[in-house]
């Protein structure tokens, strides 16, 4: 018997696809030369408001993944499966950016620096910037029967005791684990650039592309596996607690905003929030939990989680599609002038990247071999309605 299915994951991945095209489509033009101090701001704001995206889709991945191999595992299969439905898209929509590229500029297609070029955009993509996130997500896969065995041996050590101290245990853990990430956050933002600078060989790289690390993301994963084993009362802790969740991100969105104002000039510098900041952090951790608690309130048959069950279902092709339909819009949009008008700009791009991406993801989902392309399997013809409500946890890849 499958267990039931978590319905309100796939909204909030479709909320976390929408919070990365924002920032995609605000990247666009918030380095602009043109660009005027209240859209430079405006943007800068809308950036804060959507930092939970990529991260999200890290603790979503793992909540998904130990909470549908609690029991059992074959690993063969399982990592088959993520092979074709996540690596084998990833792979050839890089080949479509590195095309994309090399066919808009003068390319010799004899020399052997091209095809060198296009290997190296399968280990450090350049051409699609946002896949840097499968590569990254991937390891957690090919790990992952090392994190089950030790979250399910953890797991063994709080069955036995009672329900006060299993809380006051799990706290503990996610406060300790919580610390800890935050110290490697601190180290990669202040210490770790330094660093990379005196190093040489293979340290210097991979100091210089920690970014790609699953161990950058590690807290995440382990807070997908928590909620996973624990997830009722996640869902009357996460509601519980929404007030403060709100507070705490009001004020850490204050503060981030004053760090980006106070640390750039004419151009905003939005790299002062990166994910690999402690603050950022924080605040990331604030928004996901304000949104997992709104998608337990909002009903289930109401158009809006409808609406982004849907967006959350195509999320993973349109989240490999989107930067070429950015960079389409772009193409008409880099020659004009737009003083005074980035941020409706912005927000229009945004809309028209959102609707063309989910519209591609869609249609080639109804292809053969629609998983390799987007992720997603069609369903068996003869597969019924009950069938269908009871797949687990949501269909196409777990991203």
């Amino acid at each position: 018997m499958k267990k039931p299915r978590i319905e309100e994951l796939t909204p909030l991945r479709g909320l976390a696809f929408l919070a990365i095209v924002m920032q995609h489509s605000l990247a666009e033009y918030i380095y602009r030369a043109d660009i005027l101090a209240p859209d430079s701001t405006m943007l800068m704001i809308v950036y804060h408001l959507t930092r939970f995206g990529t991260p999200t889709f890290v603790f979503l991945s793992a909540v998904l993944l130990f909470y549908n191999y609690e029991k059992k595992l074959h690993y063969p299969s399982f990592i088959r499966k993520r092979f074709g439905d996540i690596y084998v898209p990833f792979l050839l929509w890089t080949v479509l950016y590195w095309l994309s590229v090399r066919l808009t500029a003068g390319t010799n297609w004899l020399s052997v620096d091209t095809w060198t070029s296009l290997v190296s955009e399968w280990f450090v993509p350049q051409a699609g910037y946002q896949l840097w996130f499968v590569i990254m997500v991937f390891q957690f896969y090919l790990l992952f029967p090392l994190f089950r065995k030790a979250a399910l041996f953890l797991k063994s050590k709080l069955a036995p005791l009672d329900p006060k101290r299993q809380n006051r245990t799990v706290v503990t853990i996610i406060v300790l684990t919580g610390v800890a990430y935050a110290y490697l956050l601190y180290l990669s933002y202040y210490e770790m650039g330094a660093w990379a600078a005196e190093a040489g060989g293979i340290t210097q790289t991979l100091l210089g592309y920690r970014s790609y690390s699953f161990v950058m993301y590690f807290f995440y994963f382990i807070l997908g596996a928590l909620v996973a084993f624990m997830l009722e009362k996640f869902r009357k802790w996460v509601l519980k607690i929404m007030p403060w969740t709100a507070f705490l991100s009001i004020a850490l969105f204050t503060l981030l905003a004053y760090d980006v104002l106070r640390g750039s000039s004419d151009v905003m510098n939005l790299n002062i929030s990166t994910y690999l900041k402690p603050q950022t952090f924080a605040l990331i951790l604030t928004q996901m939990f304000l949104l997992y608690g709104f998608m337990l309130v909002v009903s289930p048959q109401s158009r809006f989680r409808k609406l982004f069950t849907w967006v959350g279902r195509y999320s993973y092709g349109g989240y490999l599609v989107h930067a070429m339909v950015i960079y389409g819009i772009a193409f008409f949009t880099r020659p004009m002038e737009l003083s005074g008008y980035h941020l409706p700009v912005t927000i229009i791009t945004f809309l028209l990247t959102v609707i063309i991406s989910l519209l591609i993801s869609f249609g080639l989902s109804k292809l053969p071999g629609s998983r390799y392309l987007v992720g997603l399997a069609r369903k068996p013809k003869n597969k019924t309605a009950r069938d269908k409500d009871k797949t687990v946890p949501a269909e196409g890849a777990v991203l």
